[in-house]
C-alpha cells in the first residue's frame, strides 16, 4: 500500500464533477444538468489522479489518519474541473494590434490577408525568431492561460508552413509539454495557409510527401509527439479535395483528425469531417443543416470559437441547433494574434451570451466535450476517481459565478491544481 497522499480538498460548498459515471462527453439533454456534489471532499493520491471523492463527512471518516503532502480548506468554495482549451495557436512572433484598428474600421478577414497581413504577416515575424525567443513567449502565454483555469490545451504549428519553420514551432511546443506544468496536446498545422510562391496543389504535394514522413520520422525516435492534424479548409485557401489529402495521410500516420472548417463559406467541411471519422472540426460558422446531421450521427465534436465571431464580426456559430441535433459541442478560445483571449471563463460567457448556451452546457464544452474533442476525456474534463487530478477552486458559493462574472476570474480563481500540485495560486 502506498504511504500518504498528494492532496486533500475538504468541505467544499460545491464540487462540480462534471459527469459521474465515466462518459466520454456529454450532448443532448445530459450537457444540461450537471452533476454537482453539495459539502464536498476530494483527495487526490501520491500518483497525481484522484482516488476518492464524496460528501465531506464520508471521506473525512474514510482517510482519518492518513498523510497528505497538502490540505486545502474549500469552505465556501467551489471546485471544478481544470477548464479544457480545445483550440489555440499560442506559437508566434510579431504584433498584429494594428490589424485590430483595420478590422474596426471596417476590413475584412479576407481583406487584410491578401493585403500581406494576417496569417502571411505572422508567418514571417515567426520565420524570423529564434526557438529560445518562441519558447520564451508560449511559456509567458502558458501561463496566462493557467492563472484563468486552463489545465489542458491544445496546440498548433501553422505559422512556418515551410517545413523547417513548422518543426521549430513543433519543437517549442514539444520543450512546453516537457517543462511546463500544464497539459498539452499538440497538432500539426502546415496547412494553415498556402505559403508565397505555391499554389494550394503543390502546398498539398510537399506537405504529403515532405513534412508528414518528416513527422513520422521524429515521432519514431521520441524527438517530437504530435496528436492532431489540422487544415485551413476555404475558400481560397485549402479546398475539399486538398483537405481531404491531407487529412487522410495524416490519419494514416496515426494522428486525430481536427481540422478548421465552414469558417467563412459553406464548405461542407462538416460532412467531410463526420465522413472521415474525425474527432472535432472548429468554426464552423457557416455549417449546412446536413453537415450537422452528419457530425452528430459520427460523434464528431464541434469546437466553437465565441471569440473569433465576436471579434470579426462574423455570424455566430448555430450552437442551439448543434446541441439539440446532438452534436458533441466543445469550446475554444482560438487564441492567436487576431483573437486575442486567454480566457476559457471569458469564452463560455460569451458562448452563453451570443450562442444562446446554457451555463451547464457551456461549462460541459470546456470541460468533459474539449477534452473528448482532443481524445483525452478518459483521464481529463471530469472529477471521477481515477481521472487526472487537474482543479480550480473558486472563492464563491455556487459554480456559476465563473461564467456570470464576465472578466471576473482573476479574482474568483484562488487555486490552480495539476496532477494533485498547485501550479497557480492567487
Amino acid at each position: 500500500m502506498e504511504r500518504g497522499h498528494r492532496l486533500l480538498l475538504e468541505n467544499a460548498r460545491q464540487a462540480v464533477l462534471v459527469s459521474a459515471r465515466g462518459e466520454r462527453f456529454l450532448a443532448r439533454g445530459a450537457a444540461r444538468g450537471l452533476a454537482v456534489l453539495q459539502d464536498a471532499s476530494l483527495v487526490v493520491g501520491a500518483d497525481g489522479f484522484i482516488k476518492a471523492i464524496g460528501p465531506a463527512d464520508v471521506i473525512q471518516k474514510e482517510f482519518s489518519g492518513e498523510t497528505f503532502e497538502e490540505r486545502i480548506d474549500c469552505s465556501g468554495k467551489c471546485i471544478l474541473p481544470g477548464l479544457v482549451d480545445a483550440h489555440t495557436h499560442p506559437v508566434w512572433a510579431g504584433e498584429r494590434v494594428h490589424e485590430f484598428a483595420m478590422k474596426l474600421a471596417g476590413a475584412s478577414y479576407m481583406d487584410i490577408h491578401q493585403a500581406g497581413g494576417g496569417i502571411n504577416f505572422t508567418v514571417e515575424r515567426t520565420g524570423q525568431a529564434s526557438e529560445e525567443e518562441l519558447f520564451c513567449s508560449l511559456q509567458q502565454r502558458l501561463r496566462c492561460m493557467l492563472s484563468a483555469g486552463t489545465t489542458l490545451v491544445e496546440c498548433k504549428s501553422g505559422y512556418g508552413l515551410a517545413l523547417d519553420a513548422e518543426l521549430k514551432m513543433l519543437h517549442v511546443i514539444e520543450r512546453a509539454r516537457r517543462e511546463l506544468p500544464v497539459g498539452i496536446s499538440a497538432t500539426y498545422c502546415g496547412a494553415h495557409s498556402v505559403p508565397r510562391g505555391k499554389t494550394a496543389l503543390e502546398a498539398a504535394d510537399d506537405i504529403v510527401n515532405n513534412h508528414l514522413p518528416k513527422l513520422k520520422e521524429l515521432g519514431r525516435n521520441g524527438e517530437i509527439h504530435v496528436d492532431n492534424i489540422d487544415v485551413f479548409c476555404e475558400e481560397g485557401v485549402f479546398d475539399l479535395d486538398s483537405t481531404r489529402r491531407i487529412l487522410q495521410s495524416g490519419r494514416e500516420m496515426g494522428l486525430q483528425i481536427n481540422f478548421h472548417g465552414d469558417e467563412l463559406h459553406p464548405m461542407k467541411a462538416a460532412e467531410l469531417g463526420a465522413e472521415l471519422g474525425a474527432r472535432a472540426v472548429s468554426h464552423l460558422e457557416e455549417v449546412s443543416d446536413e453537415g450537422i446531421a452528419a457530425m452528430a450521427t459520427a460523434g464528431c465534436s464541434a469546437v466553437l470559437l465565441p471569440t473569433t465571431a465576436y471579434m470579426l464580426r462574423l455570424k455566430q456559430p448555430r450552437a442551439r441547433r448543434m446541441l439539440d441535433e446532438g452534436v458533441i459541442v466543445a469550446l475554444g478560445s482560438d487564441f492567436n494574434p487576431n483573437a486575442y483571449c486567454f480566457s476559457m471563463p471569458v469564452v463560455m460567457h460569451l458562448a452563453c451570451v451570443n450562442m444562446r448556451m446554457s451555463m451547464p452546457e457551456a461549462l460541459a464544452a470546456a470541460t468533459i466535450n474539449a477534452a473528448y474533442a482532443l481524445g483525452k476525456s478518459h483521464t481529463h474534463g471530469s472529477l471521477e476517481v481515477g481521472k487526472q487530478g487537474d482543479f480550480i477552486i473558486i472563492n464563491a458559493s455556487r459554480w456559476e459565478h465563473l461564467i456570470y462574472q464576465f472578466g471576473g476570474h482573476h479574482e474568483l480563481i484562488e487555486y490552480v491544481i495539476v496532477k494533485g500540485k498547485v501550479v497557480y495560486k492567487k
